[in-house]
């Protein structure tokens, strides 16, 4: 019997062995309540039509699918088309899962957002809708990450939003995630927390998909009409999982249509000098779900490193678990060397500035190409902009001369 991909998460958000909800006692009824009233808008047609008109006159969707000539030469093999995510309101397909999460936290009656970002992305798409709903905001950013992406923590200070810097273990996204959840435990009356990822308790990775599925949704009909048949291959960048989850999808049940997400390989292949999950992790319960993630020898949630920020996390979203353990979907990574080698290649052939995390599987592809055919498809999320990165690019591409 063949297998169905697009049937989960089950009723208790399990994909497969993956999934769930492990939380506190004080987030079990607003779970519950989330849950339910999520499922009330999905058929609830007043909703859809809203969150489709903002998607359009606010957002800027559709995003274009632009065929990459410049760069498909260079690499010698098939044709490459970009999925441009980057072109959206705030740069980022971020946005997509904030605007679906907000309206739905103005259909339960909260007056208060908050957030937690890595790249700045999350937490600036998050800041950029409170204000244009005048709802009071806040972003849990790790002090590390505040450093690294000081320009979108500057645009999100002008949107009115507070960030509060954590400055405990790696100051990176995974503080930063266990701190928005410990606000929430004691503020869910009148707060919703606007996951930022395909990941945490459910119905948060169902959720966040859902609102991102609009990415593949649109490559499925674009890529029809420029070549009138489905793509070989679809690649995105894997951090916790939400653009790569928005794009895959909509052709898991399309045998023909090979997916590959690729996650940060970072500096080396020992434990904290990567983000790598699918390269020696292991399934354990990590800020409230089940999922593979990166643990040292006794259990403990192990360090992590990325160029990207906002690869740079030490779990993945449970569906992106379950599509690893059935095969569906293949999952690879790219070093930050390479990363930042393809991140200047293509600025220059392509005239776009991809972000370092967009870049990781712009990076892969660039290994992988001169092995298609010439009819090969590959269709690659650029699932953000990368004017946020350009004081880390410039630092690295600086200090490679020096060493030079």
């Amino acid at each position: 019997m063949k297998k169905q991909f697009q049937n989960q998460p089950d009723k208790h958000g399990f994909f497969g062995d993956f999934g769930g909800s492990y939380i506190a006692e004080t987030l079990v009824e607003p779970l519950r309540q989330l849950e339910q009233e999520y499922f009330k808008v999905r058929k609830d047609v007043a909703f859809q039509e809203e969150l489709k008109t903002l998607q359009v006159d606010y957002c800027g969707r559709a995003t274009p699918l632009y065929r990459a000539k410049k760069w498909e030469e260079a690499l010698g093999g098939g044709k490459i088309y970009l999925k441009r995510e980057d072109l959206l309101h705030t740069g980022a397909h971020k946005i997509n899962n904030t605007l679906g999460q907000i309206l739905l936290s103005c259909r339960l009656g909260k007056k208060r957002i908050i957030a937690e970002t890595g790249a700045g992305q999350h937490g600036l798409a998050t800041a950029t809708i409170c204000a244009r709903f005048g709802l009071p905001c806040v972003i849990y950013m790790g002090a590390k990450d505040v450093e690294r992406q000081r320009v979108n923590v500057e645009k999100m200070h002008l949107l009115g939003a507070k960030v509060v810097p954590v400055s405990a273990g790696q100051q990176t996204l995974k503080e930063a995630v266990s701190e928005a959840l410990r606000d929430w435990a004691s503020s869910f009356e009148d707060t919703h927390y606007v996951l930022g990822s395909a990941l945490g308790p459910h119905p948060f990775p169902l959720m966040v998909r859902d609102f991102q599925r609009v990415i593949g949704e649109e490559v499925r009909s674009q890529i029809l009409e420029k070549e009138n048949r489905l793509p070989n291959l679809l690649l995105a960048c894997v951090g916790g999982g939400s653009n790569a989850m928005g794009l895959f999808f909509d052709f898991l049940e399309e045998d023909s249509v090979q997916m590959i997400g690729v996650e940060a390989g970072g500096m080396g292949e020992k434990l904290g000098e990567h983000a790598a999950r699918f390269q020696g992790g292991s399934s354990g319960i990590f800020q409230g779900t089940k999922t593979i993630l990166l643990a040292d020898e006794n259990g403990q949630i192990g360090s992590t490193h990325s160029i990207s920020a906002g690869l740079d996390y030490a779990g993945i979203g449970p569906e992106h678990s379950f599509l690893q353990a059935e095969k569906r979907v293949n999952y690879a990574s790219a070093s930050d060397a390479d990363v930042l080698k393809e991140f200047v290649r293509f600025s220059r052939l392509e005239g776009i500035i991809p972000a370092l995390e967009s870049a990781h599987a712009l990076a892969y592809l660039a290994q992988i190409a001169k092995n298609h055919s010439e009819n090969h498809i590959s269709v690659l999320n650029l699932s953000g902009r990368g004017d946020k990165d350009l004081s880390i690019v410039m630092k690295k591409m600086a200090s490679s001369a020096d060493a030079d």
